[in-house]
């Protein structure tokens, strides 16, 4: 449990250090501003290897779902929140969250535009689909083990805790627009109703925005 819960953490500090806008600030003296991006991403690559090939499994079971109606509709719920985490990386910018469109732009001496807020599809439902899609991703299994329960756990604290960085640092971008939104819109799932008086066609999600603290 000590080696995996260290394997979880090395993962959520990599992401939420180098997500810190002060933490760019200093790299992008090291490395070229056009591969920051795409160093972070190396990184964050590197923290899942080691996450993948160190991780000690947990025997035991938490639930197991012996009905194979059941099963089925549990897997078809896993799939459908890897759906919602490809999906929204394509909402988002898919290349740009990846570092591809900054590396692309650099060789042909474009300029990326000004980071706009926007409401594309899931996000003008929830915040941060992205984080929604790897929550269903995580818990939605016909067995749990107890290995599962704890990276479920421990990956369900990091992004709760890296939503609130994440969106502080919006706040500090985009300012009111942003405030307006959050107070409009539910962060993992929808809200029942709108607030009064809230437009309902304001801008939302971000395209070129400060970087996320967290798998996107």
């Amino acid at each position: 449990m000590a080696i995996n819960l260290a394997l979880i953490a090395l993962f959520g500090i990599q992401h939420s250090v180098m997500a810190r806008q002060w933490f760019k600030a200093a790299w992008t003296r090291i490395v070229p501003s056009p591969i920051e991006r795409s160093t972070f991403v190396l990184f964050a690559s590197l923290s899942l290897i080691a996450l993948f090939a160190f991780w000690r499994p947990i025997g035991g079971t938490v639930w197991h779902i012996e009905s194979a109606a059941g099963a089925a509709i549990l897997w078809a719920i896993f799939a459908v929140g890897w759906l919602v985490v490809l999906l929204s990386t394509f909402l988002l910018n898919h290349f740009e969250l990846f570092g591809l469109q900054q590396v692309y732009f650099h060789a042909r001496g474009r300029t990326a535009s000004e980071p706009q807020l926007r409401e594309p599809m899931f996000y003008n439902a929830v915040r941060h689909p992205l984080y929604s899609g790897f929550f269903i991703a995580f818990w939605a299994t016909p067995h749990m083990t107890y290995g599962h329960l704890l990276l479920a756990l421990g990956m369900s604290a990091y992004m709760l805790i890296a939503i609130r960085f994440e969106e502080r640092d919006l706040v500090g971008h985009f300012g009111p627009q942003y405030e307006e939104y959050r107070e409009r819109v539910g962060m993992l799932t929808p809200r029942m109703r709108r607030r009064q008086g809230s437009p309902a066609g304001a801008a939302s999600e971000r395209t070129g925005r400060p970087r996320r603290g967290s798998f996107g």
